[in-house]
């Protein structure tokens, strides 16, 4: 079951928040349990299990590391704790990437496993690993109930593709969210807690969930399918071009970005409906004048996560150049195997740790440009990495850069590119707009602009955004559910990651 479809908006979730609402308020945390799991199993029933193991294993492991905290077992509970989930992670992601190049090194014929790779296991692998290490850290007490530890690792909203949700960022949301208290408390420092989540009304929360979650799900049907399809018809191309070479970047730039954004919108949109606050994992990466600005505005929560668990506990930045080198280099390779278990992603995390560590220590983003020439230099290099991304495996990832650099043997354009971009070039203006905050800063400027004349002596424009937005996001849903309707199945891209 994925968000944007017919049973999902117009069975599963009108049925989950009318139980969870009518639900006495202790019991709340079981109901989205109940779903999250049935959420799953709707569309993973075999590896259902693969999911309940991996949540038991970090619920006993974080009991017993805070218990044996201050000796000498914790270090080896953590270890065991890390094994278990990157084992399984291991087993189901790379296990044939494994056999493929053992057998290309010794020229054995290993047989492959063909394992399924099971939905959103790079997610909640990581929400259990940082959970572990924090306990370890002493950043916050173990979660001892298990409905709520459960619920935290299974919320359906963010278990398929994120954002990945530390603990730390809803530890206090598991007992208190907007509008009421999960359980009742006489602690003065939990009833700060509970002030902090109370502070809105369920009304109010319930509906900037729908608005957030409605313009998320037309990122993806609207703009991210339309660029899909694009996608799809110049790879049907057999004439190419260094033209169409970009024009798939760019289209596949534009479809990755909408349709991740967009679920994260989804997501985002689904926990404030529940009353939980999620983080951003995404400010308008676009929008970047550098790589480093660009990987600190997409999917932030990964980002965020490789830096805290990988990059500092290996010496950061605070380290010799060559040191500096090789933790930026491990950072990127594992980012780029955690995508995919493919040499074009390890490919693409290499040429992401070249490109920040050329940042980093030349400095070449301090270079005194225009900030118009910045950003398209920054685009420029994102394109490039886009069609890395793209490819299916490292050979057709050389073949694209080769060709879409200066050198090229093929013809500039053909007439079929010419054709098809014109045919979506409303499309691409479309998503370029809507990837920048234009369309919000011209919002919030009517919102606050004022009219004075004879006639009216002052007129609030917000009133009329205030009453506008409601028809604009129902106009979206009912664009959206036709798309799904008419369309044909298109799942999120990353849920095979």
């Amino acid at each position: 079951m994925v968000f944007s479809s017919v049973s999902f908006l117009f069975f599963f979730l009108p049925v989950v928040l009318l139980l969870y609402y009518l639900m006495p308020a202790k019991t709340r945390n079981m109901v989205l349990l109940a779903a999250s799991l049935l959420f799953y199993t709707w569309g993973e029933p075999a590896y259902i299990v693969i999911m309940i193991v991996s949540c038991l294993s970090g619920y006993i492991h974080g009991i017993l590391i805070e218990k044996k905290r201050a000796g000498q077992y914790a270090k080896l509970l953590l270890s065991s704790s890390i094994i278990i989930s990157l084992g399984m992670l291991l087993y189901f992601k790379y296990s044939d990437f494994m056999i493929v190049n053992i057998n290309a090194l010794t020229g054995s014929r290993l047989g492959l496993l063909n394992i399924a790779l099971p939905i959103g296991i790079s997610f909640y692998t990581f929400q259990i690993i940082s959970y572990t290490i924090d306990v370890y850290r002493g950043r916050f007490r173990a979660q001892k109930n298990l409905i709520s530890f459960a619920t935290y690792i299974t919320f359906f909203p963010q278990l398929i593709a994120g954002p990945i949700v530390r603990y730390s960022d809803i530890a206090s949301q598991l007992t208190y969210r907007d509008g009421y208290p999960i359980r009742k408390t006489t602690s003065s420092s939990e009833n700060e807690t509970m002030n902090q989540y109370t502070s809105k009304s369920l009304a109010a929360s319930i509906s900037e969930g729908i608005l957030r979650f409605t313009f998320g799900l037309a990122k993806k049907v609207l703009l991210a399918n339309s660029f899909g399809k694009l996608v799809g018809l110049l790879e049907l191309n057999s004439t190419m071009s260094v033209l169409t070479m970009w024009l798939i970047s760019a289209a596949f730039m534009l479809q990755i970005y909408f349709d991740f954004s967009g679920y994260s919108d989804m997501a985002i949109g689904l926990g404030r409906m529940f009353g939980f606050h999620f983080p951003e994992n995404f400010r308008y990466p676009l929008t970047a004048i550098s790589i480093s600005d660009f990987w600190r505005r997409w999917h932030i929560s990964l980002g965020s996560w490789f830096r805290d668990y990988v990059y500092i506990p290996l010496g950061g930045s605070r380290c010799s150049k060559i040191r500096l080198l090789i933790n930026i280099m491990i950072v990127w390779l594992l980012t780029g195997l955690w995508h995919g278990a493919k040499w074009n992603f390890v490919l693409w995390g290499g040429y992401f740790a070249i490109l920040l560590a050329a940042e980093k220590l030349i400095r070449i983003d301090r270079i005194k440009l225009p900030k118009a020439i910045k950003h398209l230099r920054t685009i420029f290099f994102v394109l490039l990495s886009f069609s890395i991304f793209y490819s299916s495996n490292a050979d057709e990832a050389f073949f694209m850069l080769k060709n879409m650099l200066p050198g090229s043997n093929l013809k500039l354009y053909d007439s079929i590119t010419i054709y098809y971009l014109r045919s979506y070039l409303l499309p691409i203006v479309i998503g370029i707009i809507a990837a920048t905050p234009i369309p919000a800063k011209v919002i919030n400027y009517v919102r606050n602009y004022n009219i004075e004349n004879s006639f009216i002596r002052k007129l609030n424009l917000s009133i009329i955004v205030d009453l506008a937005a409601p028809i604009y996001m129902l106009t979206l849903l009912v664009l959206s559910t036709a798309g799904i309707v008419d369309g044909s199945f298109n799942p999120f891209i990353y849920f095979r990651f």
